[in-house]
């Protein structure tokens, strides 16, 4: 285990804790504790192609919340010693069985925590609660940012979006891999990620290569607590698309928050602008993990 310091706080320094999946692959999840004991502790999942110390300021404030942060780590992103490319591939099933459990234990040696609360930008969001559908138990409450389903017709540019979703598994294949960062969307993303992200876009509904879990259904039986916050200027989550999200989950007691410029001091809410100042953000996902029932973990 290293450690990171914070720029200039009071907080402990951001821990980093080795994290190998049962197939090998290596990455650090990053740990940021608040200074005093941790009220809750939220386990985040990045968007496509973000790093996890991009989310270092979030983790930071709410850490000065009382709120313990642990940011994931993707597979073919920062720390990763995997690259999406022709010979390497991956998909869902790998994130969900392989990366997520080894992230997870590498933050219960460090706190043993037997629940925590889940959360995620964007994609990491969707793939947050996918694990909590396949997890209940494991999973505290859900905290849903800037997400939504991909499913086209839920966009105002759903022919564009249809054209995208139809031509980037096609893309992937040809290079071996999409070749995210050249294009603006994601990083370097592996072409069975890319299957089954387009597969839910397409239609709808949630599948993963290799997984015969039904998504849907486990999605439908969730009852924790759910936080989804809107960035009102976020034409990458839109309303449609996350109300479509939430449909699937009827049976938790979720809550939805609009976040808008005023609350971002004139700056644009949008889909990633949130992240450079993301106080607004933290300060709404503490206010609500402090209302939620005290649970038994420390």
């Amino acid at each position: 285990m290293s450690t990171l310091l914070p720029p200039t706080s009071s907080l402990p320094v951001c821990e980093v804790l080795p994290a190998r999946a049962a197939d090998g692959a290596y990455a650090e999840v990053l740990l940021q504790l608040p200074a005093g004991s941790p009220h809750r502790v939220l386990y985040w999942l990045p968007a496509l192609g973000v790093s996890a110390r991009q989310y270092l300021p979030l983790a930071q404030a709410l850490a000065q919340s009382g709120v313990a942060v642990a940011i994931h780590e993707w597979r073919g992103i920062g720390s990763s010693d995997r690259r999406a490319s022709r010979q390497a591939n991956w998909s869902y099933r790998n994130l969900l069985e392989d990366d997520l459990p080894a992230g997870l234990a590498a933050v219960r040696q460090r706190l043993p925590v037997a629940r925590c609360l889940f959360g995620g930008h964007s994609l990491g969001a969707q793939l947050a609660s996918l694990y909590a559908g396949l997890h209940p138990e494991r999973v505290a409450g859900l905290v849903l940012v800037a997400s939504g389903s991909p499913y086209w017709r839920q966009f105002p540019q759903d022919r564009l979006i249809w054209l995208a979703l139809t031509a980037a598994p096609w893309l992937a294949r040809l290079c071996g891999y999409l070749p995210g960062r050249r294009m603006g969307f994601g990083g370097n993303e592996a072409r069975g990620v890319i299957d089954d992200w387009a597969r839910s876009g397409r239609t709808g509904r949630y599948a993963a290569v290799g997984m015969p879990d039904d998504f849907e259904a486990r999605l439908g039986r969730l009852t924790q607590p759910l936080l989804a916050l809107r960035l009102a200027d976020d034409w990458l989550a839109p309303e449609a698309s996350l109300s479509w999200l939430l449909g699937k989950m009827p049976q938790t007691r979720s809550e939805q928050q609009l976040i808008t410029s005023r609350d971002m001091d004139g700056r644009p809410a949008d889909h990633f602008g949130w992240m450079k100042a993301p106080r607004p953000v933290a300060g709404r996902i503490a206010a609500w993990s402090a209302g939620l029932s005290p649970v038994s973990d420390p």
